[in-house]
């Protein structure tokens, strides 16, 4: 299950290793779209970290890393963007992604 992570433990959650961060909004239908997505993925790779950030409790983190459409979908490596998707993307979008790090 992808983890939610907010102001308080964004960093720390991203600082080491892969992690797929998937920003997003309750109210965005294609976010929706995207959820059962990020599940597989989260639920299928236990060693990376699948983290979601929802943009309207955390604008914070959503403006540091200029969301300005959603959903955004942003792959770190050791706490530093190393790729990104923007709108509803496929699961082997985002591992191919992953895998070109």
């Amino acid at each position: 299950m992808a983890k939610e992570l907010n102001e308080s433990n964004f960093s720390s959650s991203i600082e080491k290793g892969i992690a797929i961060v998937d920003f997003w909004a309750p109210w965005c239908g294609p976010c929706k779209m995207m959820t059962p997505v990020i599940e597989k993925i989260a639920n299928e790779n236990p060693n990376l970290i699948v983290a979601k950030v929802n943009v309207d409790e955390c604008p914070g983190i959503a403006q540091k890393y200029n969301i300005l459409s959603i959903p955004t979908i942003i792959i770190f490596k050791d706490g530093e963007p190393s790729g990104q998707t923007i709108g509803v993307v496929t699961e082997k979008v985002i591992m191919e992604k992953v895998k070109a790090i």
